[in-house]
């Protein structure tokens, strides 16, 4: 069923975590949404959830972002339904962790074909609609590590890296045609990140980034998106102690600051 003029806002990764949140959040808004994600039958009970709580529109692609053609089949699905993209959400992300060379390769590759390659390819597919309107949203969300390189979660923090560079290159690109391009970086927030990224506990506590350093839920995160939405800004940290690190973190070479991440690891964690 096609509806030709609905204006929907994707939300990529958003089955659980910050992008469940971020849903919640602009579906209170009463903003129609397409959700992506790969478990069917959790998107299912979502949109139901979300169109019987606040009487949106909410539908959803169930599909796997590491993908190397997803992107596009994502467009031509949009396309083919007929609806009119107002904001995207490019929340979708993995991680990992431990030594580099003990990493599977494959694996490291899916990161950086969903972190950035599909990333890059929903934002080159969509928006030039946006641009074309003059109106429109594009929000990539960052992470804490993009500030910094980081040992034993190198292509994690390197893809992050990325997505700083490329959205405050393309939201200068965009100011022109009245486009919104939004960089978001959270920190450590209480998900599944942990468990999916393989930090155990012990890893987990070598880089500092077990759950007793998590100074938010996704629902704040979620609220500080939406602020910075409201406020029209072009970047924003979700998180006062994370605004504060950021701010030291740019005083600092990122030479000593790899050095530094390194040294603890081993030392907490005897190695």
């Amino acid at each position: 069923m096609k509806n030709k003029s609905l204006k929907v806002t994707i939300i990529t990764g958003a089955s659980g975590g910050i992008g469940e949140a971020i849903a919640n959040q602009l579906a209170s808004r009463k903003k129609d949404l397409v959700l992506i994600a790969r478990s069917t039958e959790k998107l299912k009970l979502q949109c139901e959830s979300l169109m019987k709580r606040y009487g949106i529109n909410a539908q959803f692609i169930a599909i796997d972002l590491a993908e190397t053609d997803s992107a596009l089949k994502v467009f031509k699905e949009v396309e083919t339904r007929g609806l009119d993209v107002d904001m995207l959400v490019n929340n979708a992300g993995i991680g990992s962790s431990g030594d580099f060379v003990n990493q599977c390769l494959q694996s490291e590759l899916n990161l950086i074909q969903l972190n950035i390659c599909t990333l890059v390819a929903l934002t080159h597919l969509f928006l030039p609609q946006m641009l074309a309107k003059k109106f429109g949203t594009v929000v990539n969300i960052a992470s804490m590590t993009a500030f910094m390189p980081m040992p034993y979660m190198a292509i994690y923090a390197a893809s992050k890296a990325f997505v700083r560079s490329f959205t405050q290159a393309i939201s200068e690109e965009c100011k022109p045609n009245g486009v919104h391009v939004l960089l978001f970086s959270p920190g450590l927030t209480k998900t599944n990140f942990n468990a999916t990224a393989g930090l155990n506990d012990e890893k987990a506590r070598g880089l500092r980034s077990d759950y007793r350093q998590a100074n938010q839920t996704p629902e704040q995160v979620a609220g500080e998106l939406i602020d910075a939405l409201d406020k029209r800004r072009h970047f924003a940290i979700s998180g006062r102690r994370n605004r504060i690190g950021a701010k030291i973190l740019a005083l600092l070479p990122d030479l000593m600051i790899a050095r530094n991440i390194a040294n603890g690891y081993r030392k907490r964690l005897k190695l």
